[in-house]
């Protein structure tokens, strides 16, 4: 790897850290590059553009993500009621929460039509998904495949409950599990 890169990859990690500690809405090329303690033209040396910047910044966040995911991984597939409680526990654990603050972010400016956002919040949705399909113990492909979306659509729908104050209704709805 050269300097460069080794120098870019740095980066990528101190904006990293910024955008989980201020979030999306208050990473402005500015700001992050200072926090990374650089000028934002510095930061434009290392990428073309704002948008090169913030889909580096998701991958690394993602790329986190998975690891602590991975931390809590069963050693063998699991039913889809028994992973989507083991994940319920895991994504709203608070060492978690900030990268979940982010991906609710992400999916709001992408509902707003923010083509960057939709692109990458895509790429890591179906990562994501792949990610829990390797997971399940269903009978057949079909099976594991429908069992992943509607392990990703309980997930997804539980957070943004949770960010709005119900965790009372993702509690109810999981009672059983």
């Amino acid at each position: 790897m050269v300097k460069s890169d080794e120098r870019r990859d740095v980066l990528i990690d101190l904006l990293a850290d910024h955008v989980l500690a201020e979030g999306l809405s208050a990473s402005s090329l500015r700001p992050m590059a200072k926090s990374a303690g650089i000028s934002d033209r510095m930061l434009l040396y290392y990428f073309k553009d704002k948008a090169e910047v913030m889909g580096a910044i998701l991958e690394r966040i993602a790329q986190r993500l998975v690891a602590m995911l991975d931390a809590h991984r069963a050693p063998t597939p699991l039913p889809v009621i028994a992973l989507r409680k083991a994940l319920l526990t895991t994504v709203f654990d608070e060492a978690l929460w900030p990268y979940m603050r982010i991906w609710l972010e992400v999916a709001s400016l992408a509902g707003r039509g923010d083509p960057v956002y939709r692109d990458v919040g895509a790429q890591i949705s179906r990562g994501f998904l792949a990610w829990g399909a390797a997971q399940l113990d269903s009978p057949t492909p079909a099976a594991r495949a429908a069992d992943a979306a509607g392990l990703m659509i309980s997930i997804e729908g539980a957070l943004v409950l949770r960010s709005l104050g119900l965790q009372d209704i993702v509690d109810d709805a999981f009672r059983g599990d």
